[in-house]
């Protein structure tokens, strides 16, 4: 999953550390690393796993009723991850994410991105797990070693007989 995707990973560093409103999002996940810099006197900034949205429109429902305390947001940086939860740390995306909470929230804040990471390792792992098993997924290879297409031909073939 991680070689086949060329991310720019500087680019993603300056959204993360310019943007209000960030979507980091795993596709093969159907998750989202929602991260909300903005704050007032009752609402910190947030950062939490959620549910992928099917729209940027779904995202800022979902946002207004997360943060009703706040107005509707200008924009949001989508960023499509494509690659490997471990990979946020050994690119140093990972480090990123905390040194911008870091800067506006309270220290308590790192616990919660804390949290968001391992939450994400485990939603990884379970995903993985559900392809080896084959949970959720269909193959295109039977218990034989088979293409099924070519195994319902045959199948096809030998009634004709």
């Amino acid at each position: 999953m991680d070689s086949d995707f060329h991310i720019d990973v500087g680019e993603i560093k300056r959204s993360i550390d310019a943007g209000d409103l960030v979507a980091l999002y795993f596709p093969l996940l159907r998750k989202t690393l929602l991260m909300d810099a903005r704050s007032n006197n009752l609402d910190g900034p947030m950062i939490k796993v959620v549910p992928m949205a099917s729209s940027p429109e779904e995202r800022f429902r979902e946002l207004l009723r997360m943060r009703p305390r706040f107005p509707k947001p200008e924009s949001i940086t989508l960023i499509p991850w494509p690659k490997y939860i471990a990979s946020l740390v050994r690119l140093e995306v990972w480090d990123c994410i905390v040194r911008r909470f870091l800067e506006i929230g309270p220290p308590e804040i790192v616990r919660q991105c804390d949290d968001c990471l391992q939450e994400l390792y485990r939603v990884e792992q379970e995903e993985l797990r559900r392809a080896i098993t084959g949970e959720n997924y269909e193959t295109l290879w039977d218990a034989s070693g088979s293409h099924e297409e070519q195994a319902e031909v045959d199948d096809d073939e030998e009634e004709g007989v």
